[in-house]
């Protein structure tokens, strides 16, 4: 999900503009960030803006475990290979 800008808004906005955010949320599929006395509390985002970004995370943990398996495995030259193999044929 790329940002452009913030949207930041008062926590007070959620209970007096509820419907102005929830439109603004689904319309530009972007978070709208929430301050509480002038600080960061939460953020607002639609459920499909929300599945999306599951979505991605799951899939970059899983790039991220096949990466680790690969470079994990140990790897020879092929006359290694060859030499593992023949090994293995003679039991």
């Amino acid at each position: 999900m790329k940002q452009t800008h913030r949207m930041i808004r008062p926590v007070s906005d959620l209970r007096n503009n509820f419907s102005d955010i929830s439109r603004l949320v689904h319309e530009t599929k972007q978070p709208v960030f929430l301050t509480k006395n002038g600080y960061g509390d939460m953020v607002v985002l639609s459920m499909e803006s929300y599945e999306e970004l599951q979505l991605e995370s799951e899939i970059y943990l899983k790039l991220a475990e096949t990466e680790r398996r690969e470079n994990e495995q140990a790897r020879c030259s092929l006359s290694q290979a060859k030499e593992k193999a023949l090994e293995a044929l003679r039991g």
